[in-house]
């Protein structure tokens, strides 16, 4: 297996990337992969990449402008419709490396881009498979579980950062985690320690978002999607899971036409980490295998 730093062109901005090229004879099938919410690609993803690599995959595995090691001003600016063009630009450029083979791309998402992969499969019908790992699939029926008083102050904090960007202000900016009660934008009990387990020494990940992502996140519904999706479509769904509940994950599933469903014991962060871990990744391998791999042979 090696790995390369590389990097590819998103309007103004270059996005960075590492290129996982497995010990095998190409070209390779390759899965795409970027980060949920505001975090980095170091942060456990390369622990997954390495096993897809170990596989026979090729790994693009990428951050979303304005955050860790891509371009992009101002800092800790989380835009949907942004990182869904980041996404396409990243399929596009992996289709263009000569090592990989255009015709086998699958992608890999957690959490919010758990939701971007679903929305990005399906306007694209030549993907060939997706993984949507506990997955964002319906903003309004998660903005019940809020509650009123935390969904009034998060848009207090969205408007003044609109406001101030419209009179050519610097970002405000809420913690990305926090505690329950805090205004940030994760406040459930895990949130802080979840993310914590997850965050290698040295990480370029920071604790805080432009808080004009309040206003839209609750309108991101890509479960919508899943209707369209055409490819086979493994979604991964923790059963205490506060930030994207199961139940969701499950209804949304329902409408995704090649559909397989993984349920596990635990929080949202727990998948992402050990001891769960091993075993969310080795279904994952598994899927990506049989779709990718054995499918050409």
């Amino acid at each position: 297996m090696m790995r390369t730093e590389i990097t590819f062109a998103v309007d103004e901005s270059q996005c960075a990337a590492w290129l996982y090229e497995p010990d095998t004879t190409g070209p390779h099938p390759c899965v795409v992969m970027a980060h949920g919410f505001t975090l980095v690609r170091e942060q456990r993803l390369d622990a997954y990449a390495e096993r897809f690599a170990a596989a026979g995959l090729a790994v693009f595995l990428f951050d979303y402008r304005h955050f860790g090691a891509s371009q992009g001003e101002p800092r800790q600016l989380l835009s949907i419709r942004r990182q869904l063009q980041d996404w396409e630009a990243a399929i596009a450029a992996a289709r263009g490396l000569p090592a990989i083979d255009a015709t086998r791309i699958a992608l890999v998402g957690g959490s919010l881009s758990g939701g971007h992969v679903q929305t990005v499969a399906a306007r694209d019908s030549t993907i060939a498979a997706v993984v949507a790992q506990v997955p964002w699939c319906d903003g309004l029926r998660n903005l019940p579980a809020l509650g009123l008083g935390p969904i009034l102050r998060l848009s207090l904090a969205g408007l003044r950062d609109v406001i101030g960007a419209l009179l050519g202000q610097a970002p405000y900016y809420i913690p990305a985690a926090g505690p329950p009660g805090a205004v940030a934008a994760m406040t459930t009990p895990d949130a802080v320690t979840g993310l914590a387990k997850m965050t290698p020494p040295g990480s370029t990940w920071r604790n805080e978002v432009a808080a004009r992502i309040a206003l839209t996140i609750g309108l991101y519904r890509p479960g919508a999607t899943a209707h369209r999706i055409r490819c086979p479509i493994l979604y991964i769904a923790a059963e205490q899971d506060r930030i994207a509940p199961a139940q969701f994950v499950y209804d949304t599933a329902r409408h995704a036409p090649h559909a397989e469903l993984k349920r596990y014991p635990g929080g949202h962060f727990d998948v992402f980490v050990p001891p769960l871990w091993d075993e969310v990744v080795t279904a994952q391998v598994e899927f990506l295998e049989r779709h990718l791999v054995r499918r050409s042979a």
